[in-house]
């Protein structure tokens, strides 16, 4: 529970950072990139949003990644760029047009070199930006979408940083944007989160008023063409023995969606509800229709989930649910799959520690579950953010410590890799940031600062690199590594890109470095 209040007490201090430190001008960096260079073919090789295909498998092919499980034990730093005034580097990497795209927590936005890390142009959002960015050409213009954590959505002309619209999804206070919207055939289709979690403990917040979303939006223009809410039934007053609350809340949607182009749809994880009886849309993977936004099935994987922030405390305050639920968010999106039978489905992990595998044809119908701890019932924490999937496998680090796969087939642990922590990091245990994957290795980042790659067959570590410590900048600024969190590592081109740096929910290790590594 401190390490979720330690969450929100993060992302309101970010907000408050980035209305009072200004982005420095690209003219006023230290190497900012020389003359007018051109923004490269966004069709080459690249990583474009979160989760690198409109299925979210996390997962590059050799040619694209342009790195093999062999030359992986190779990989040296080629070169590391400073956030100036940042503490988390939480916007993950985008690598298009022979440029890295990316925020952090001061609210910047930048666009660099992906050869050399010289600075193209940098912005200046609201609030911090943690979402990963999406780019391609709209109407021959090469645009740049991005989310903040005052629930701006912005689109910036890809080349130049110019802004061309910013559009406010929901003016709920509490809202905010965590996952990444997904653009899609000319659409940005943006998930809404909430912080309501948090405010909700204190007796004097009128709670719960914040359902989650997802907003369609023009992607030329930035106009609303659906909003489809996760609770379709609006808030109302409910008396009980201690006051007046507000409900149904919650089932924010933490993550990107993942699009399924034969089925018109869009897929999303669902969070818990924050007042009772919980909503059935809660703990939940949800389809949605990709024209209009109508809902088109619902699967909940945990009923009775009312979950605030500080309700497990020997002395519950505020709006505390009676009977408080476990947090069996789902914080990371469904990856859709094609087995080579033809069978589809979707993939996820939830913060129980659960990994599921629904079937889209049906409705979300249960194929298999594969519990990845021994308790599946206590306190959430387990699996956050996200895995990746290839061929065989799927992917998961655990919030509790060490790697997992899972056969998706049919469900069966393949392998786990415990990862012991060294003795001076046993604060800073496991694995809540989203996995990467290449032929033959799978790459994560840990509390702990560490970047490994593991084998895919196996699981046994062939590369690692311990991000904590001082790094000299390609542009002069004081840089320092530390934990691993919200945002994976991504590799194109040759070039495995890495944040490190964040606080998060278990008081993390801040830090304010962009690192590039390269096997040649």
């Amino acid at each position: 529970m401190k390490f979720f209040l330690s969450f929100l007490l993060t992302l309101a201090a970010n907000q408050l950072l980035a209305q009072s430190t200004a982005s420095p001008d690209a003219k006023q960096i230290p190497d900012r990139c020389a003359g007018n260079a051109r923004l490269g073919d966004l069709s080459g090789s690249s990583w474009n949003g979160w989760g690198v295909d409109s299925s979210n498998t996390r997962f590059q092919t050799e040619k694209t990644a342009g790195l093999t499980a062999a030359k992986v034990p190779q990989l040296k730093l080629k070169w590391a760029f400073g956030f100036p005034g940042a503490k988390a580097v939480f916007g993950q990497p985008t690598v298009v047009g022979g440029r890295v795209f990316l925020g952090v927590d001061t609210g910047s936005v930048y666009a660099l070199d992906a050869a050399t890390g010289c600075v193209h142009w940098t912005f200046t959002a609201e609030a911090g930006v943690r979402t990963a960015i999406s780019v391609d050409r709209i109407n021959q213009t090469p645009m740049a979408f991005f989310g903040d954590l005052k629930a701006n959505v912005y689109a910036l002309n890809a080349a130049t940083g110019e802004p061309i619209w910013k559009v406010k999804v929901e003016d709920h206070p509490a809202a905010r944007l965590t996952g990444a919207p997904k653009l899609y055939e000319g659409r940005l289709y943006v998930p809404v989160s909430s912080g309501e979690e948090g405010a909700g403990r204190n007796p004097q917040y009128a709670c719960c008023t914040f359902r989650g979303s997802i907003v369609a939006l023009d992607a030329a223009t930035g106009r609303q063409i659906w909003k489809s809410y996760t609770i379709p039934e609006a808030p109302q007053a409910i008396k009980t023995a201690t006051g007046e609350r507000w409900g149904p809340a919650g089932a924010a949607v933490w993550s990107t969606p993942t699009i399924d182009p034969k089925r018109r749809a869009l897929y999303v994880g669902t969070g818990d509800a924050y007042t009772e009886p919980a909503h059935k849309n809660s703990d939940a993977v949800m389809s949605m229709d990709l024209a209009t936004g109508k809902i088109q099935w619902v699967m909940q994987d945990t009923e009775n989930d009312a979950w605030l922030g500080g309700c497990d405390e020997d002395k519950p305050v505020g709006n505390c649910p009676e009977k408080l639920g476990p947090d069996h968010d789902f914080a990371s999106p469904p990856v859709l799959k094609v087995l080579p039978d033809g069978r589809r489905m979707l993939v996820v992990g939830q913060k129980s520690g659960n990994v599921w595998a629904h079937d889209p044809d049906k409705n979300g119908a249960v194929l298999w579950r594969t519990a990845l701890v021994n308790d599946t019932t206590k306190f959430g924490g387990k699996i956050i953010w996200g895995g990746a999937v290839d061929d065989q496998n799927a992917y998961f680090g655990l919030g509790t410590g060490g790697i997992a796969a899972v056969q998706i087939k049919d469900g069966e642990r393949k392998w786990f890799n415990p990862l012991p922590v060294s003795p001076a990091m046993a604060k800073h245990v496991g694995h809540d940031g989203p996995l990467t994957a290449i032929p033959g290795v799978i790459f994560s980042g840990g509390w702990d600062g560490v970047l490994r790659a593991l084998s895919s067959v196996d699981g046994h570590v062939v590369w690692e690199y311990n991000t904590v410590h001082d790094f000299e900048t390609v542009n002069r600024v004081a840089a320092r590594g530390g934990s691993m969190g919200a945002a994976g590592p991504t590799v194109a081109g040759g070039t495995l890109f890495v944040n490190s740096g964040y606080i998060g929910v278990k008081n993390g290790l801040p830090g304010n470095v962009l690192l590039a590594f390269s096997a040649q």
